[in-house]
């Protein structure tokens, strides 16, 4: 395992962490049309939030568990200041994991 894969995994734990901290964390595995979107963030079929656990963590998550490749740019940091803006939960440390997971995985 690679020094990135730690250093993803770990950001990606404290992602979870404060979704958890901030009580958007599903319980419930999420239905299984909705895992089938095609759109952006599966705006169409979930909340930002449950993207975040449905979808973003498990992908990356496999994809350090088999040690391969990580994606080479990652932007998600922007939907995220988007969605949290109308929203009155402090969010600032969610979104700043995220800018984290999206410079590590960005690379030139």
């Amino acid at each position: 395992m690679t020094n990135l894969h730690i250093s993803v995994a770990a950001v990606l734990m404290d992602v979870e962490a404060e979704l958890r901290r901030l009580q958007l964390w599903e319980a419930e595995m999420i239905a299984e049309e909705a895992l089938a979107s095609t759109e952006p963030f599966a705006l169409d079929t979930m909340t930002f939030p449950q993207w975040l656990q449905f979808m973003l963590l498990p992908r990356l998550y496999a994809l350090i568990e088999q040690q391969q490749d990580l994606p080479g740019y990652c932007s998600v940091a922007p939907m995220a200041e988007e969605y949290f803006s109308v929203l009155n939960l402090h969010s600032a440390p969610l979104v700043a994991h995220l800018q984290k997971i999206d410079q590590l995985l960005t690379r030139s």
